[in-house]
């Protein structure tokens, strides 16, 4: 679960395209909605590496590239989903509208298509991110 008490929130971004990452980022900006605290981003390209963020904890949200190889960000929030307790939500970046039913079978709790587009982008992890800040 999140610290709410914190000053920001901690987004994990994963995508082995260091350019998709930029993309989610700047989407997003340092504060998404003003509702939200200040949003830190930590930047994975590897899923050992996203398994090593979620293991450490303390992560608001996962943003993972259904794109990415040689393991896709629907695979990851599958095994994520199915191993750490108390995951994160997790919104995945999808290249296809035909991968919106791996996304359920993924049990991420949204989807954004390829090429992003920033407005979608905050507004679906806004409505993620703010049930976690209610009463802040």
């Amino acid at each position: 679960m999140t610290d709410t008490t914190s000053n920001s929130l901690k987004i994990l971004v994963y995508s082995d395209d260091r350019d998709v990452r930029k993309q989610v980022i700047l989407a997003l900006g340092r504060r998404p909605h003003p509702s939200l605290p200040e949003v830190e981003y930590i930047e994975v390209a590897t899923e050992p590496a996203v398994r090593a963020q979620l293991d450490a904890g303390g992560l608001a949200l996962a943003v993972l590239d259904g794109e990415a190889a040689p393991a896709g960000g629907l695979g990851v929030a599958k095994a994520v989903k199915d191993e750490v307790r108390d995951a994160p939500p997790i919104v995945v970046l999808i290249g296809r509208p035909q991968d919106a039913w791996l996304a359920t079978w993924s049990r991420a709790e949204a989807t954004v298509p390829h090429p992003l587009d920033p407005f979608e982008l905050a507004r679906t992890v806004v409505g993620l991110l703010r049930p976690v800040n209610v009463g802040a």
